[in-house]
């Protein structure tokens, strides 16, 4: 039997044609600010909560604009088990602190494939297709 998918949401935070991603505390994998839906929330909901709780922005969930989903192999499990990320794209002019799970920020661009996972890279090749990020 194949696992359910983990359904998560992030955020696209773009400036000068890079965007936003972070490291978790003692780790190098660069990924999205994001992460699960909560039961009764939306995608919308919970990649505003997540920006949040990972990178102290303040984002009202009905202005993100959503970009695409991803839908490939969750990094760090079975082969096979798939993670299903809805990106969403946000504007602010904050800068974004990392909080007690996060270790650091870091603006990306495609160059910086190598050291995501692969839902990292899809979401890096899509922003370089929608002519967002370099």
């Amino acid at each position: 039997m194949t696992a359910a998918p983990i359904v998560v949401s992030a955020v696209a935070v773009v400036r000068d044609r890079t965007v936003l991603m972070v490291t978790a505390r003692d780790r190098d994998v660069y990924y999205m600010p994001g992460g699960k839906v909560d039961a009764g929330e939306t995608a919308a909901q919970a990649a505003a909560r997540e920006a949040f709780e990972e990178v102290s922005l303040q984002l009202d969930p009905d202005d993100l604009e959503e970009l695409f989903e991803v839908q490939t192999q969750a990094h760090g499990e079975p082969e096979g088990r798939q993670v299903h990320m809805r990106v969403f794209r946000a504007w602010t002019g904050d800068d974004p602190v990392p909080s007690a799970e996060v270790g650091a920020v870091h603006w990306t661009t495609s160059a910086d494939a190598d050291r995501c996972p692969p839902a990292g890279t899809e979401v890096l090749r899509r922003l370089v297709d929608l002519g967002l990020i370099d």
